[in-house]
């Protein structure tokens, strides 16, 4: 069976010395400078593959950013509400359509616009004062 992308770096964290905190943790100014740090490198590296029209190097920028961004939630302690908060945000994103059943979109560069029954994703369910909420 195949690991999730959560699991694979939840193992080079703990190979590496990396932190996986068991709770909320945001605290840490070094740890969320280190964070910011690598995302924007990776998503320099994706603008400059994009601009050189490279796929290979495209595809490259968008799994280091997954893995960098899993790496976030471990760091945080947050990785064991990512697929609740997703669903939830999903459900959020799925609430976005027009009165007609039809997606809404800004003309200028065709994002979907929120919709006359949108809802905003609840995440307060899964957090309170600090610590993690399970799903039942």
């Amino acid at each position: 069976m195949t690991k999730t992308t959560i699991e694979q770096v939840k193992e080079f964290h703990e190979t590496y010395g990396l932190p996986v905190k068991p709770a909320p943790h945001i605290e840490d100014e070094k740890t969320n400078a280190l964070r910011i740090n690598l995302l924007q490198e990776e998503l320099d590296e994706l603008k400059q593959a994009l601009a050189d029209q490279d796929i290979v190097e495209t595809l490259d920028a968008l799994i280091d950013l997954q893995y960098v961004l899993d790496g976030a939630f471990l760091s945080f302690g947050l990785h064991n509400e990512k697929d609740i908060a997703f669903a939830e945000v999903h459900a959020s994103n799925m609430s976005k359509l027009g009165e007609d059943g039809k997606p809404i979109r800004r003309e200028s560069d065709g994002k979907v616009l929120k919709g006359p029954n949108y809802f905003k994703p609840d995440l307060v369910q899964f957090i309170k004062n600090g610590k993690t909420i399970k799903a039942a």
